[in-house]
């Protein structure tokens, strides 16, 4: 089986692919990403997704490489990670009792074969008032995260309800990622030996 590299230093990807017990390595793309606004923001993560699977790719050309990124967008407005406390208020306050779509775009690719492919998951905000606000910007999640929350930590207290994929809004669409690894020749289902 050929090593699978997740071209990723996010820590929580990092942690869903995990879940597997799939043999990985990491190998972070440091490459230049290309935004390009025109596309609609499914086609704007799978566009990222393949740029940073591509740069790994031309220098782990024997391996699956696995890129991925995510998104929010709100009214057309793409809410990538806040450039400081300021910007990261602005987007709690966009996104206050509100609903906005997470997407999550992954690519796939070795010497034979490209998959690439976009999870949109809705997430619906209660109504944050400047307190709630504060503390969270205090808690220091927000400024590493698309959106300005994480919703795997203190930024679940944010969230009245989400429609989709859980995952996907975390990093990764990892149930569609572990099915789309089987063209590849992974099989999470064998990855743990039976023991008595």
């Amino acid at each position: 089986m050929k090593r699978l590299i997740l071209a990723s230093a996010s820590p929580r990807r990092y942690e869903l692919l995990s879940l597997t017990l799939l043999p990985f390595e990491t190998y972070p793309s440091t490459l230049e990403e290309k935004m390009d606004h025109s596309l609609t923001p499914s086609r704007l993560v799978e566009s990222l997704a393949e740029q940073k699977a591509a740069d790994i790719f031309t220098q782990k050309p024997d391996c699956v490489i696995l890129g991925a990124d995510t998104i929010v967008s709100y009214q057309n407005n793409r809410l990538g990670k806040p450039k400081d406390r300021m910007e990261a208020a602005e987007m709690l306050r966009m996104l206050s009792g509100q609903t906005h779509e997470v997407y999550t775009g992954v690519c796939l690719i070795d010497e034979t074969k490209k998959v690439i492919f976009s999870v949109k998951t809705n997430v619906t905000f209660h109504t944050l008032d400047e307190n709630t606000i504060e503390w969270y910007l205090n808690t220091g999640e927000p400024f590493d995260k698309a959106g300005g929350y994480g919703i795997q930590g203190s930024g679940s207290l944010l969230v009245d309800k989400i429609e989709g994929d859980y995952f996907n809004v975390v990093g990764l669409p990892i149930s569609k990622v572990v099915r789309s690894l089987k063209e590849f020749g992974f099989s999470f289902t064998e990855s743990v030996t039976k023991t008595e």
